[in-house]
Parts: structure tokens; C-alpha cells; sequence
């Protein structure tokens, strides 16, 4: 009877994932058959369930010309190059601030130590879209307007790496660095030797997760760009929505979004190891 119940359960978990992986994944799915058909094919609302034969053709046109008959864009790939230096830039500068900081406030002792952390920690009640003004005002006397620079710099500060490393760090016994220092090494150096390999899954988990972030930022993009070469692909993508549904070439938006959603779901993918291990591992 209890094998029978346990049975149950189980089938009863793996149904509901089931269901809720195929909501999940329908309107990427649509997405897909959307980019296999032509213009006229959607515009009259014909469109099946079904793969057509345009996906190829629809796809290198997106990533080639970025045009069709009733919009004009840049192509697919100077957008997708944009997104990946800003998401890349952002996750490894906000890791970087981060992984120092938690270094900083977990194994120094100086003055004024938890007021410092507690004032970083106030900065997750100010996030970019609370300061976007004064920072678009910083940025464009900076002449950061249409950069990388301008892209990135403001997105890398965040007290929410520095919130998870520093729990990551105290779970480090203070045995291993005390080791270090009897034997002459600095704090650099125990920094990088001992504490950045042991969180390595953190790390990594925090890479994934920041990439994700600065691959789908979309107000800040928005007002910091005016050259269309340097828009991402979330602002392309919307961009090529236009203001009419009339004046939208679908399968164009279709093909975009399918290859906007391709580098993300490599990178979740190839880093899945990495990223359960550092959010469900607790003990180092």
C-alpha cells in the first residue's frame, strides 16, 4: 500500500512538471513555428501549429539584413554582439565588486564595519530604475551616451553579489586562511588561492544569473541609446514591433527572438552543474 501511495506521488509530481514545462515552453514554441512561415501566412492568421519551410530563409535574413518588407533594422547579429559584451561586462564587473567587497567586510576588521555593510545593503532598496535620472545626467556629461562604457558601468554595482558571496565566505573556515597567513601569504593572495576556489560553484551560479540580468535589460538600454548599432537585441526586438500590427513583418520578430533566445539557453545549459551546485550547496 505504501509503495502504491509512493507511486502515486511520484507520478503525481512528474505530471505537474510535465504540465507546467509545456506551459512554459508553448509560447517559445509558437515563437519557433512563427519564424518557419512567411509574412502573408501570418498576417492572415493561417498560421498551424506546425513547422513551415521558412525557417532557414528567416533566419539568415535576420541575422544578415535585420530588414524586411515593412521595417528597417540593423542586422540580428550586431545586436546579439551588443547584448553579449553588455551581459558579459555586467555579470563579471558586478562579480568583481562583489566577490571584493564580501572580502572586504567578512575577514578585515576596521572602523564602522557594519555600518558599511548595512549602507551597501541599502542600495537594494535604490535600484537603477529608481536613479535613472541622475544617472542618465551623469552619464551623458561623461559623454557615455552610445558606449559599452555607458552600457555597462551602471548596471555593475549591486549589493545583491555582495549579499550572496559574503554568506558564501563565512561558510569558509577562518582555519584555512589563518594556515595561509602563518605560511606568508598576503590577503590577495589568500583571496585568490584559497576563497575564489572554494566558491567556485557560487561564482559560477552568480554568473549565470547576472548574465541573464544584463542580457534582458531593456530601460536602461533604452535611454542610453540613440545609435540604432548600438541598441540591444531586446530593444531591437521591440523596436521592430512598431506601432501597428499591420506594419510588422512577423516572421522577422519570430526568427529575432529565436536567436535571442538561443545564447541564453546554451549559457543556462552548459553552466546547469555550476549553477544547482551553487544554489543548493551549503556546506564547503
Amino acid at each position: 500500500m505504501l509503495k502504491l501511495r509512493d507511486l502515486w506521488g511520484r507520478f503525481s509530481a512528474h505530471l505537474v512538471l510535465l504540465l507546467g514545462a509545456a506551459i512554459m515552453l508553448f509560447p517559445v514554441y509558437i515563437a519557433f513555428v512563427g519564424a518557419s512561415w512567411d509574412s502573408a501566412t501570418i498576417g492572415r492568421g493561417l498560421m498551424p501549429l506546425s513547422p513551415g519551410p521558412y525557417l532557414v530563409t528567416n533566419l539568415l535574413r535576420a541575422w544578415n539584413v535585420g530588414s524586411g518588407e515593412k521595417i528597417v533594422s540593423v542586422p540580428v547579429r550586431i545586436m546579439l554582439a551588443n547584448s553579449l559584451i553588455v551581459a558579459i561586462c555586467v555579470a563579471v564587473g558586478k562579480i568583481v565588486a562583489a566577490a571584493l567587497t564580501a572580502y572586504a567586510v567578512v575577514y578585515f576588521r576596521f572602523p564602522f564595519q557594519n555600518f558599511f555593510f548595512w549602507s551597501i545593503l541599502i542600495t537594494l532598496m535604490l535600484p537603477l530604475e529608481v536613479r535613472i535620472f541622475p544617472s542618465y545626467k551623469v552619464a551623458s556629461d561623461l559623454r557615455l551616451l552610445n558606449s559599452y562604457l555607458g552600457l555597462t558601468l551602471p548596471l555593475m554595482v549591486s549589493a545583491t553579489g555582495t549579499l550572496v558571496l559574503r554568506g558564501a565566505f563565512r561558510s569558509i573556515p577562518r582555519e584555512l586562511l589563518d594556515a595561509a597567513q602563518v605560511d606568508g601569504a598576503g590577503p590577495l593572495r589568500c583571496f585568490w588561492q584559497i576563497v575564489l576556489p572554494v566558491v567556485r560553484p557560487n561564482l559560477a551560479a552568480l554568473f549565470v544569473i547576472l548574465f541573464i540580468y544584463g542580457w534582458n535589460q531593456y530601460l536602461w538600454p533604452l535611454l542610453i541609446t540613440t545609435d540604432p548599432k548600438m541598441q540591444t537585441i531586446v530593444i531591437g526586438i521591440v523596436r521592430m514591433l512598431g506601432i501597428s500590427e499591420a506594419l510588422v513583418d512577423w516572421e522577422l520578430v519570430m526568427a529575432t527572438a529565436v536567436l535571442a533566445m538561443t545564447l541564453p539557453v546554451l549559457v543556462v545549459i552548459f553552466m546547469q552543474r555550476w549553477l544547482i551546485k551553487g544554489l543548493t550547496e551549503t556546506e564547503k
